[in-house]
């Protein structure tokens, strides 16, 4: 059964558990001030999109976008459910919310991911759906703990 995608109100237990898991296992692995996930809270923000992939009434995954200006917006809370890892969820939802901010007109979107053998994953996801490295932007701040890259839509 191939999985649906749904844009997510946040209202499912399953999915609120996924992005507190989430958030935990950021938190966990990280230094304090450079946790960037988003929690239930931020996802609420109404410059954000969530999107949650299903199989039948089983949560794979989810992927957020939030717009950051008429141009540009910004990848977050991209999580798999541990059931699903290598099943391409994250690669769907990816394409789904690239798709997503190229109808809204976005020229560009950014993201930022860790540098951790942890995000390696990620990291290769990301780089091949054409992403590539770049500076901080916005408020964030150059560390050596984050990755930051871009896609540029237009090109």
């Amino acid at each position: 059964m191939p999985f649906e995608i749904r844009e997510d109100d946040l209202t499912h237990p399953a999915t609120r558990a996924l992005v507190a898991a989430h958030v935990a296992e950021m938190r966990a692995g990280s230094v304090p001030e450079l946790v960037y996930a988003y929690d239930v809270d931020r996802l609420l923000d109404p410059a954000v999109t969530l999107w949650s992939a299903w199989e039948s009434d089983a949560l794979a995954g989810v992927g957020g976008l939030t717009r950051l200006d008429a141009e540009r917006a910004e990848l977050k809370s991209f999580r798999t459910a541990p059931a699903f890892l290598g099943r391409g969820v994250g690669r769907l939802i990816l394409r789904h919310a690239l798709a997503a901010a190229r109808e809204a007109g976005h020229r560009t979107v950014l993201l930022e991911t860790g540098t951790a053998d942890e995000f390696a994953a990620a990291r290769r996801l990301y780089a091949s759906e054409g992403f590539v490295p770049r500076g901080a932007f916005g408020e964030y701040a150059d560390n050596p703990l984050s990755l930051f890259m871009e896609l540029d839509l237009a090109g």
